[in-house]
């Protein structure tokens, strides 16, 4: 199962992470962002699955595809961001890892203007 491979690539990370404070604490971010890579490519062929299914999804309800684009993208950005703020996190830098936060806030409300725009004119053309 994958979770068991996940669980101990981070186990491993943690493991050489604790072994190596002692003597390079400034690795720990290294390794962070390898275990943190590693496991997003054990993950990826299940991400490709869950695109395809949406893509399949969206085409049999007759959503429009850029709907489902802007979906994806929120999607990615929100995993990205996430990845992001816990190398800082695990790094001591909590105020970047804010800053990051807001940022991807942000840019998640911008590219989700077309859908609230969409939503705002059915509601306004039922009204």
């Amino acid at each position: 199962m994958e979770i068991i491979q996940i669980i101990g690539i981070g186990f491993s990370g943690l493991l050489i992470a604790v072994l190596l404070k002692e003597y390079k604490p400034e690795y720990k971010i290294y390794i962070s962002i390898i275990i943190g890579i590693l496991i997003f490519f054990l993950v990826s062929d299940n991400i490709a699955i869950f695109i395809n299914q949406i893509m399949s999804f969206s085409n049999r309800l007759n959503i429009k595809n850029d709907f489902i684009s802007i979906l994806l993208k929120i999607t990615g950005i929100a995993i990205l961001t996430e990845f992001a703020i816990s190398i800082c996190k695990d790094s001591g830098e909590n105020a970047i890892a804010t800053k990051i936060d807001l940022g991807g806030k942000i840019i998640i409300i911008g590219i989700s203007m077309p859908i609230i725009s969409g939503l705002l004119e059915s509601l306004i053309s039922l009204l």
